[in-house]
């Protein structure tokens, strides 16, 4: 079967066409990035997730790591996949040449990052917790802690992780218990115990560096009285050699539904009293140094969804191209009627259009959010940067939210597709959808990223962000409106636009003055239709893009790839915007049954 992780020609679609990023390298920063180079890197990215981490994919679910006397070993193909990715310089992309990273402009990062995830996401996690524990230190570090750890981190002869979760304190990060008392020498004495700690311990790397959120004794209660601390797993002593392993301890690791390559630890800190940890960053800041790691890690959470979604699509449409089975429906009375290819048939032609849509729309819209990151790496002009960093932190949680949802329905959709086959080992679907699984779960539930969406993102610096945003989309509107073909398409698009303000405003309205409770039960409806109409602005535009192509005769080769730009949207305006429309008329209801229900009405007893 052919392994195809990401469809290349619609990455260099969104990369070149819809986005133009090549325009990055005419600032400074970005200089050596032209279209050579970006294909170039894709090219690399695309080859290494195939030769060399795709094995991991099967290894890591069939094989999974090992638990034994506090230690935890990875599937071997794991190390010789780590060896290239070290030897390749990809663990850190976008970071400074002077830390081991290649400076390279996010969008493109997202762009390889598509194929190096999609080709094992479990085992790229080692990777992005790694990345999003240099981060941290890199932002609120002391020039000796960036010494002693940036380097090691962002070139992979370390790995990193962040120890948030506890026992009795999930998603209500301010019930913490772990506990830090300053010692004589300036460190910290942790006692505590995590879970759900993923890549928490691990063979693959000498050390493993541990973001610890713990609360300083005396602290006030809650998450205002939050510290982080850094606690390695062996000792790094000043002169950035390795000293005693420190007393941090693997107590088990848990046997998941997916993602069984990467090692899900519960740790206990201190249980021998001599867990060490400095602070990071100003004491009782804790939670606010976590956020940006968390921003972070949701955008690549619903990156992973679509490694999941991406293949699972590819899988599909090759599968229905050459699986035999049925006449066609028109000559189903006709018994010479020789059997078909099951991409004939009407329904499964439905579902992987549903797939292509989700794909495709939100591929765009991830890849649209790192180019805002970039375009605000490049820009003087303040608030610029300030507009796009709010429409960026307004995405967020539809990028997390709405992408791992969707996401998980185009790989329910493929294992359909499949038929009996998807459901079994002997192919990758169903371990594609036990995967994506997770990606709803952690780095805070979808409801969190509604409630988020709801009642932080909403009203952010007074509704501007949403204004702004809808602002894009009115010019997407606008761009499309002025090309004939996507004209009568921008028609159809803009009245949900609009509804979707009225739905906006309903809910700021009704969360501040008038019922909280209903608000909430609302806020993944609304969190749901927010995305839809992403998914709806980002599919107009690659359609504006492609009729201008056509229009302008492009190559013959790639007439049928633009013309299913076009009829992707049509599909979407036509099948699923009606449903949108729908879901917003519900939402300005205002049904409070779901708050009403007796809890004995649910039954269950």
């Amino acid at each position: 079967m052919a392994q195809i992780l990401a469809d290349r020609r619609d990455v260099d679609f969104v990369l070149h066409e819809q986005l133009k990023v090549e325009s990055l390298a005419q600032h400074p920063r970005f200089s050596e990035f032209n279209r050579k180079a970006i294909d170039l890197i894709v090219s690399e990215a695309r080859n290494l997730a195939v030769k060399e981490i795709l094995p991991t994919q099967t290894d890591g679910d069939r094989i999974g790591v090992a638990f034994a006397d506090g230690k935890v070993t990875v599937p071997e193909s794991f190390h010789k996949a780590w060896k290239a990715l070290r030897d390749g310089e990809w663990l850190a992309m976008t970071e400074d040449a002077e830390w081991g990273g290649q400076g390279m402009p996010r969008t493109v990062a997202t762009a390889a990052s598509d194929f190096l995830m999609g080709a094992s996401f479990a085992f790229l996690m080692y990777v992005g917790l790694s990345h999003g524990a240099g981060k941290l230190i890199e932002t609120f570090g002391t020039d000796s802690q960036k010494k002693l750890y940036l380097k090691n981190l962002f070139s992979g002869e370390w790995t990193g992780t962040m120890l948030l979760t506890e026992p009795e304190a999930g998603s209500d990060v301010g019930a913490l218990t772990t506990t830090a008392t300053l010692n004589p020498d300036g460190t910290y004495n942790i006692v505590g115990n995590k879970i759900f700690i993923s890549g928490g311990e691990h063979d693959l790397t000498s050390n493993i560096i541990h973001p610890v959120l713990a609360r300083i004794e005396g602290a006030p209660a809650g998450t205002a009285g939050i510290s982080l601390f850094i606690v390695p797993k062996i000792w790094v002593n000043e002169d950035g050699s390795l000293g005693e392993p420190n007393d941090v301890v693997c107590t088990g690791i848990e046997e998941k539904m997916g993602i069984h390559g990467n090692s899900t630890c519960s740790l206990a800190l201190g249980s021998k009293g001599k867990c060490r940890g400095t602070l990071l960053g100003d004491a009782n800041k804790g939670m606010r140094a976590m956020f940006l790691m968390m921003n972070d890690a949701r955008l690549m959470v619903g990156n992973q969804a679509l490694a999941c979604a991406s293949p699972s699509y590819l899988y599909a449409v090759n599968y229905a191209r050459t699986r035999v089975q049925g006449r066609h429906l028109l000559k189903m009375m006709d018994k010479d009627a020789p059997a078909v290819p099951i991409i004939q048939h009407p329904d499964v032609r439905r579902m992987l259009m549903l797939m292509k849509v989700y794909v495709e729309g939100l591929r765009s819209l991830s890849y649209y959010i790192a180019f805002l990151n970039d375009r605000i790496a490049t820009s003087a002009d303040a608030d610029a940067q300030k507009r796009d960093q709010g429409i960026i932190d307004f995405l967020i949680p539809i990028a997390k939210g709405y992408t791992t949802e969707r996401c998980f329905d185009v790989c329910s959709l493929g294992v359909q597709v499949y038929g009996g086959y998807g459901y079994i080992k002997e192919f990758p679907m169903e371990q594609l959808l036990r995967d994506c699984r997770i990606t709803a779960i952690y780095e805070g539930t979808n409801g969190i990223q509604a409630m988020d969406l709801l009642g932080r993102k909403l009203g952010q610096n007074g509704g501007r962000p949403i204004i702004d945003l809808f602002e894009e989309i009115r010019g997407a509107l606008a761009a499309a409106g002025a090309v004939d073909r996507t004209a009568p398409l921008a028609e159809k698009l803009e009245p949900a636009v609009v509804k979707l303000e009225e739905v906006a405003r309903h809910m700021g309205v009704t969360a501040l003055y008038g019922d909280l409770l209903t608000a909430a039960a609302h806020a993944h409806p609304f969190m749901e239709v927010c995305g839809d109409i992403m998914v709806g602005w980002m599919l107009l535009w690659r359609a504006r893009v492609a009729a201008e192509a056509l229009a302008a005769g492009g190559k013959e080769k790639d007439a049928a790839f633009y013309d299913g730009q076009i009829k992707s949207f049509e599909f979407y305006a036509q099948t699923m915007l009606p449903v949108t429309l729908g879901r917003m008329e519900a939402i300005l209801s205002g049904s409070t049954l779901a708050l009403d229900m007796p809890e004995d009405a649910f039954g269950g007893k």
